[in-house]
C-alpha cells in the first residue's frame, strides 16, 4: 500500500497543527461558529444529532495494521460521551421511540466506543467532543491519516474496487491512479469550492465492483486492440433525490490523460453547475438536462488544456512509476499457525464458498471478514475488534486490510494453506459469518440515531433483520439478495442500488419508510446499474420485517431452479412482488398514517 513520503507526512502534521490553531481561536471567540464551519469541514468534523462526528479518510480502502491500532485507541479513549450528553440523547431517542407505538421495532440504545465503516470506505466516530478534536487529528496524522476530502463541497475521498491489485480478473491495478488523483485533487484550487460535493471512483477488473455507474466520475480501467492501458469515462451517476446512472463520455482515455480529463469535468460543471438549489447542484443533474451539449463542452475545454494549457496535469511515465512502486506485492510468508478448524465441517466450507475469493497469484487468497453481526450495526467495529483485525492483518495478510464499500473488510494476502486459521481467529471475534452477498450482508448508514441529515432510524431495522435470519441454511437457500437502507434521501446506504432498498421518510415527525425493488450496482451478479422502483406508499417500521418476509416468500413461490432473487424479479416482473408487499401492511398502522 502507498507510504506516505516526507512531504505528506509534513503536509498532514502541518494541517493538524492549523486546525489546532483554528479550534484554539474559535473557544477564545476570534472565530465565530459559522467561520469554523468551513474549516472543520476540511478537516472531516460534522456536528450531528447529538455531537460532534469525526470522518477519517481511508483513500480507496486501503489501511495498515497500524493505522487501524490508532483508530482502536481513538475509539477506546476519544469516542466516549459526557455522562449527561449521553443521557439526554437516550432520551430523546426514548422518547421517539414510545411516540410511536405499535408502528417501530424495538431498538437497541446508543453505542459509543467504536468506529464506523462507511460505503465510501471511511471511519466515522460519532461521540468525539471538539475539544478534543485537535488531539485526534494529531494522533491521526502520526500514522499517516487524516480526514481531508472527507467532507464540504470538494472532491471527496477517492473510490477504488477493494480488489485492486489481487483480483484473477484484473485488467489495470487502478491504485496508482487513485492516489495521483488524490495527491493532485487534495491541493488543487478549482476543487476548493465546488458547488456540491464530487465522488471519484475507480475499477481495474472485468467486473465492476466499484459501482463506478452512480458517481460523478466512474473511471474503467481498460485495454485498447492494441494492448495499451486507458480509462471509459462515465460522468454524471449519482444516487440521492435524483437518481442517474452515469453517463459514457469518452471510450478510452489514455492513462496519461486522466488528470486533464477530469479537470476538464469539473471546469465544466463549476462554470455550470446551479448553486441556487442544491437539490439541483449535482453534476448529474448538469449532464441530464445538457445531454450531448455537456459532453461537447468536456471535449472543448479538454482540448484547451492540451492545446493551449500545455496539458499541465499530464501523469508522465516516470510519475506513475514512482507510485506504482508503493504498490507492488509485499513481503509475503504464511503464519503456518496451527488451526483446530475442521476443514470438512459444513459451516467451514460455505466460509470458503461465500467469504473467500481468488487471487492473481497462485496459493493465495483474499478473505472478506463479515462486518454484519447481531448487536452491531453494519460496518461497526469497537476498539477491542479493530485491534484485533490489526493483528489478524500482520499475522496473516502482510499487515494490510482493505475497506469496502459493502461495510466489510478484506485480508489482501492471505496464503490457502492459511485459511483454518484465519477462519478460526475470524470466528472467535464473530467475524466468518458466510454471508457476503447474502440477505444479512446489509448496507446500512447510521441513520436517524446519529446523522442530524436523517429522517428516520435505520439501525433497529438492521438489528431486526440480523437477528431475525441467523440461520444460515435458510439465508443460504434464499441466496444472494442486495439489502441496502438509508435514513435519508441522500442516500448514503446506497438503497438506489438495493435488489430491495429501504428509505427512511418522515411524515409529521413520524418514521417511515419507502421500499424499492430491483436496484443494481453493475457488478456481474446484478447487472448494470439501474435504480430501484418504489413499490407503493410507505410502511411503519413495524411492517418492514413483513414486506419482507413477503418478497421472499413471493420470491421462493415463484423461482426457477438456482435462479437468483434479482434474476427472478426481472423474468416475473415487479407486479407479484409489488402486491405481496402491501398486503403485507398492518391495518392499525395504516390507519394512524392517515
Amino acid at each position: 500500500m502507498y507510504q506516505y513520503t516526507e512531504f505528506d507526512r509534513q503536509f498532514v502534521k502541518l494541517r493538524a497543527e492549523q486546525f489546532r490553531d483554528q479550534l484554539e481561536r474559535w473557544e477564545r471567540g476570534e472565530l465565530t461558529d459559522e467561520q469554523l464551519l468551513p474549516l472543520r469541514l476540511q478537516n472531516g468534523w460534522y456536528i450531528q444529532r447529538y455531537a460532534p462526528m469525526a470522518r477519517i479518510a481511508v483513500p480507496y480502502g486501503e489501511i495498515s495494521s497500524t493505522q487501524l491500532r490508532m483508530l482502536a485507541r481513538i475509539a477506546r479513549e476519544y469516542d466516549q460521551p459526557d455522562p449527561a450528553l449521553l443521557a439526554q440523547a437516550q432520551a430523546t431517542q426514548d422518547a421517539l421511540q414510545a411516540s410511536q407505538p405499535g408502528a417501530t421495532l424495538p431498538a437497541p440504545p446508543l453505542r459509543y466506543g467504536y468506529g464506523h465503516f462507511t460505503t465510501r470506505t471511511n471511519c466515522q466516530f460519532n461521540w468525539i467532543p471538539l475539544s478534543k478534536a485537535a488531539e485526534v487529528m494529531e494522533l491521526l496524522a502520526s500514522v499517516s491519516m487524516h480526514g481531508i476530502q472527507t467532507s464540504g463541497n470538494d472532491i471527496r475521498n477517492i473510490n477504488a474496487d477493494a480488489w485492486e491489485g489481487v483480483a484473477q480478473d484484473s485488467v489495470v491495478d487502478c491504485r496508482p491512479f487513485a492516489e495521483i488523483t488524490r495527491q493532485w485533487s487534495s491541493l488543487h484550487p478549482e476543487f476548493s469550492y465546488l458547488p456540491r460535493k464530487f465522488k471519484i471512483s475507480y475499477n481495474g477488473a472485468v467486473e465492476d465492483r466499484a459501482a463506478t455507474g452512480w458517481y460523478d466520475i466512474g473511471l474503467l480501467g481498460v485495454k485498447n486492440a492494441q494492448g495499451e492501458v486507458g480509462f471509459t469515462v462515465k460522468v454524471g451517476g449519482g444516487m440521492g433525490r435524483t437518481p442517474v446512472i452515469g453517463t459514457v463520455v469518452r471510450e478510452f482515455l489514455p492513462w496519461n490523460q486522466v488528470l486533464n480529463y477530469i479537470e476538464a469535468i469539473i471546469r465544466v460543471y463549476n462554470a455550470y453547475g446551479r448553486r441556487d438549489n442544491k437539490w439541483k447542484a449535482r453534476i448529474k443533474i448538469l449532464v441530464k438536462s445538457e445531454g450531448q451539449a455537456f459532453i461537447d463542452a468536456v471535449e472543448k475545454e479538454f482540448n484547451a488544456i492540451v492545446e493551449l494549457d500545455g496539458a499541465p496535469h499530464t501523469i508522465t511515465q516516470a510519475e506513475l512509476d514512482r507510485v506504482s512502486a508503493f504498490f507492488v506485492v509485499p513481503e509475503l510468508k504464511p503464519a503456518n499457525r496451527p488451526a483446530q478448524t475442521d476443514t470438512s465441517a459444513p459451516l467451514y466450507q460455505r466460509w470458503l464458498e461465500h467469504n473467500v475469493r481468488g487471487h492473481k497469484l497462485p496459493g493465495m487468497k483474499t478473505v472478506t471478514l463479515s462486518f454484519k453481526r447481531p448487536g452491531f450495526a453494519p460496518g461497526d467495529a469497537d476498539a477491542d475488534t479493530m485491534e484485533a483485525l490489526a493483528h489478524m492483518a500482520e499475522l496473516f495478510s502482510a499487515g494490510e486490510a482493505r475497506l469496502t464499500h459493502e461495510q466489510n473488510v478484506m485480508l489482501p494476502w492471505v496464503f490457502e494453506s492459511d485459511l483454518p486459521a484465519v477462519y478460526e481467529v475470524a470466528h472467535a471475534l464473530g467475524l466468518a459469518t458466510p454471508n457476503i452477498n447474502l440477505l444479512t450482508d446489509v448496507i446500512a448508514c447510521p441513520g436517524g440515531d446519529f446523522c442530524s441529515l436523517a429522517n428516520a432510524r435505520t439501525l433497529h431495522i438492521a438489528d431486526h433483520v440480523l437477528q431475525r435470519y441467523q440461520d444460515v441454511n435458510e439465508v443460504l437457500n434464499i441466496g444472494p439478495i442486495d439489502l441496502h437502507m438509508s435514513g435519508c434521501i441522500n442516500s448514503c446506504g446506497h438503497h438506489h442500488s438495493g435488489h430491495i432498498g429501504i428509505l427512511g421518510v418522515d411524515k409529521d415527525g413520524k418514521e417511515w419508510y419507502q421500499v424499492t425493488l430491483g436496484g443494481a450496482d453493475g457488478t456481474t451478479l446484478s447487472g448494470p446499474a439501474i435504480g430501484g422502483k418504489v413499490v407503493g406508499p410507505a410502511f411503519c417500521a413495524a411492517e418492514i420485517p413483513d414486506v419482507l418476509e413477503a418478497l421472499l416468500r413471493t420470491y421462493r413461490a415463484l423461482r426457477q431452479p438456482g435462479e437468483l432473487f434479482i434474476d427472478a424479479l426481472r423474468r416475473i416482473g415487479h407486479d407479484p412482488f409489488k402486491a405481496a408487499a402491501n398486503a403485507a401492511r398492518h391495518p392499525r398502522a395504516e390507519a394512524a398514517a392517515i
